[in-house]
């Protein structure tokens, strides 16, 4: 069973509430969420969220480089990245450039051939190609040889990127690029260090427009790539990204681009998109042709402006996702059965090795197995070398997943990540060692394996109104770092429970409290949540709610309240994260 817990952070609520004439309970989810400025995050816009690019160490530099290769009609190659992030920083590149000059290509490695990053190989075509400037987004900085290697051929190289530098003994090792644009850096005083890789090059666009006479808010039509690359790569949801994903949804509903447009119509996208629909249905399509096929295909889609080519390219990506899909599917079914019938299913760590799987769907198989045993996992799987395995990592906030493995270096043949995930390449004859060894030197107790779920507040069902709800949706967008409200209640009476829907997998409850009658539907869990019911009050008794007849069953319960509009008819609903 889940352990509940309270989030305490907000405990001056109702002088914050007075304050800033909010809401008692919208005051203390913002204060749980460490929010400071209630006015730029509750009404966000280009005058109160956009820092100045120019904060950033080495825009000048790069601004000028650019700005002289435009101008001596020199040939600049961007190179991106195979993931939606990379695919949305490429994007925002060759749009924001291309306004300024038709001298212009781009690159994306394959992920199965050169791996992640600009390659050596990458570097030979701009060679043979007279590329004069290479500009790298969501990659670069780690690129040490790479970097030298092109300034020995005589071309110019800036990095923009926003993954952690690489630091040997305290020591931070930055490429010798011409410029290097990351906020992580640690000499780098830009005050917002959560930027995704498209929003590192937006702020490098921003910075030439206003260089160039035009300012800020000239290329704000890029916000659409931006806003995709900001939900999929999962950073944190407050500051310049809160704005960039409110406005990139507006450009994004409003799109001139043919192929974003025809993207949406395939995957069934209706009454607009949303931040669900951007990680969830269009980012898993932009993925999966760089996990399965060539991450050029989603640039193509949004730079070809021939509509049966743009169609053909659409179908292309939702074909390989629904392939994506059953491949994950299977492999998760497939560690499942490992896991379960071995001896892995009592280690701290499960580390799975899963034969005959595709090695790019590791990482989401290794969240899933995560998810369902509230494990560190790592799924692994037979590389191209059939002595080496290669895999993905996915970990809980009590292991720190890249720490930990780190200690067991020696083992691999390739290895990075960060507390939460990692990759890894391994000898199949050292697995067993490495499992052995990891498990052993493992400090995590049974109360760790218990998934965690913080509430903001309790909150009586009884008191939510139309009016709550509207000012608990301009929290909107949900995700990192701004997760949906959740809310809890005690002691409601369950008068209607009833599993529904075509596959019977989603939970329909009518609660009772102080009188009044609320829906609530539960998606997630719902199947074992049912049987947990029906076990804890009998099967007559689940036999009579289906049947509304009360049996004074019981509940507590944690949700997020919404309103379900249904043919017009719109009402409150509960939307169930978990009950007891």
């Amino acid at each position: 069973m889940n352990k509940w817990l309270i989030n305490n952070r907000g405990n001056n609520f109702i002088e914050v509430s007075q304050r800033h004439n909010i809401h008692p309970l919208i005051a203390k989810i913002l204060l749980n969420r460490n929010i400071t400025n209630f006015e730029t995050f509750l009404n966000p816009n280009a005058e109160n969220s956009y820092h100045n690019p120019f904060l950033m160490k080495d825009m000048d530099k790069a601004v000028e480089i650019i700005i002289n290769a435009i101008e001596n009609e020199q040939n600049i190659r961007i190179v991106g990245d195979y993931d939606q992030d990379g695919n949305s920083s490429t994007m925002t590149l060759l749009d924001g450039l291309g306004y300024f000059t038709d001298k212009l290509s781009y690159d994306i490695p394959n992920r199965m051939i050169d791996g992640y990053g600009i390659s050596f190989s990458i570097i030979d075509k701009c060679i043979e190609d007279n590329i004069d400037l290479i500009v790298t987004c969501d990659n670069g900085i780690s690129a040490i040889e790479q970097c030298d290697y092109a300034k020995q051929n005589g071309i110019k190289i800036i990095v923009t990127d926003h993954h952690q530098t690489i630091k040997l003994d305290g020591k931070e090792i930055i490429p010798n690029a011409d410029a290097v644009i990351n906020p992580q850096q640690l000499t780098c005083n830009y005050p917002f260090k959560s930027l995704c890789g498209a929003g590192v090059a937006y702020k490098l666009i921003q910075a030439i427009n206003i260089k160039k006479g035009y300012g800020m808010l000239q290329c704000e039509n890029l916000l659409q790539y931006v806003a995709m690359g900001t939900v999929c790569d999962i950073v944190d949801l407050k500051d310049e990204n809160r704005y960039f994903v409110i406005k990139g949804l507006e450009e994004i509903n409003n799109t001139e681009n043919y192929g974003l447009k025809c993207l949406i119509d395939m995957t069934g996208i209706k009454n607009g998109v949303n931040v669900y629909s951007l990680g969830f249905i269009i980012g898993p399509c932009i993925n999966a042709a760089g996990r399965l096929d060539t991450a050029k295909l989603g640039v193509e889609l949004f730079r070809d402006e021939n509509m049966d080519n743009v169609e053909a390219y659409a179908k292309v990506l939702v074909d390989i996702n629904e392939k994506r899909k059953k491949l994950t599917e299977d492999g998760f079914n497939k560690a499942v059965e490992i896991i379960e019938n071995t001896g892995l299913i009592n280690d701290d760590i499960l580390i799975c090795n899963v034969e005959g799987i595709h090695e790019s769907v590791c990482g989401i198989i290794a969240g899933r197995i995560k998810d369902k045993y509230n494990k560190p996992t790592l799924i692994l799987t037979q590389s191209e070398n059939q002595d080496v395995l290669k895999g993905s990592g996915r970990s809980i906030s009590e292991y720190d997943i890249f720490k930990e493995f780190d200690e067991f270096r020696e083992l691999f043949v390739s290895f990075g990540g960060h507390p939460m995930a990692c990759g890894l390449s391994i000898e199949v004859d050292k697995l067993d060692e490495f499992r052995t060894k990891v498990n052993q030197r493992s400090r995590l107790t049974k109360e760790d394996f218990v998934k965690k779920i913080l509430i903001d507040s309790s909150f009586y069902v009884d008191k939510i109104d139309f009016d709550l709800i509207e000012e608990i949706d301009r929290l909107r967008p949900f995700g990192k770092d701004n997760p949906r409200p959740i809310l809890g209640d005690k002691n409601l009476e369950i008068i209607f429970a009833r599993m529904i829907g075509k596959n019977k997998n989603v939970l329909k409850l009518k609660l009772l409290k102080n009188n009044k009658t609320i829906d609530a539907i539960m998606f997630s869990e719902a199947i074992e949540k049912y049987n947990y019911l029906l076990e804890k009050f009998g099967e007559n008794v689940m036999i009579q709610l289906e049947n509304s007849i009360a049996s004074n069953a019981k509940i507590d319960i944690i949700y997020y309240p919404e309103i379900n509009d249904f043919n017009n008819v719109k009402n409150i609903q509960l939307n169930l994260i978990d009950l007891r």
